[in-house]
């Protein structure tokens, strides 16, 4: 059991039988009162964020998440296809609609986390920062910063994002999988 002030982001509760991960928290007083912490719960199963407090008495659970290493094989008509790490024989889907956001960093045959609550999937855990080769550049245009010295470049994932004027395809490039955005280039 947590208490009401060991509830922190990144970590997984169990709030009224459902997981949740919290993704804020901020413990205040308000003038003579007692202390509560102020939180915001994405639930895993639906998706759905809602702000919750949590008072000095109360106490919540810490989910107990699985963890298994899978290998990502391909996407297909709105299914991605995994399978065990060392057996490619037992082979699973997922629904895209829970991990469309994480799949856009993974490439085939890359290995990740599944976390699941109670045998249900619930997310893929990815690392922070991946490397991914541009596969389309736009070459740079002298005298063209007037987006800020930005170009639109693709990754061999599909996913596209902004970028340095001096990135060229070919690049490896590392990526920040939580804010979706450019760090550096990978020699």
């Amino acid at each position: 059991m947590l208490e009401y002030n060991e509830i922190k982001p990144h970590k997984f509760i169990v709030y009224e039988g459902e997981p949740f991960e919290v993704l804020t928290s901020h413990v205040f007083r308000k003038q003579m009162r007692k202390p509560v912490n102020a939180t915001k719960l994405k639930n895993m199963l639906t998706g759905k964020v809602m702000e919750i407090s949590f008072h000095q008495s109360e106490k919540v659970a810490e989910a107990e998440l699985e963890k298994k290493d899978i290998k990502y094989l391909y996407t297909n008509k709105g299914e991605s296809w995994f399978c065990d790490k060392n057996d490619p024989s037992k082979r699973f889907n997922l629904p895209t609609g829970i991990i469309a956001d994480k799949l856009d960093y993974v490439k085939t045959n890359d290995v990740v986390t599944l976390l699941s609550f109670e045998e249900k999937p619930l997310d893929l855990a990815i690392p922070i920062k991946v490397d991914l080769k541009v596969t389309e550049a736009a070459p740079a245009v002298k005298g063209n910063t007037v987006q800020g010295g930005l170009k639109t470049i693709k990754l061999e994932t599909g996913k596209t994002l902004n970028v340095p004027m001096f990135i060229n395809e070919g690049d490896v490039l590392r990526i920040n999988t939580d804010t979706g955005e450019y760090v550096e280039r990978v020699n």
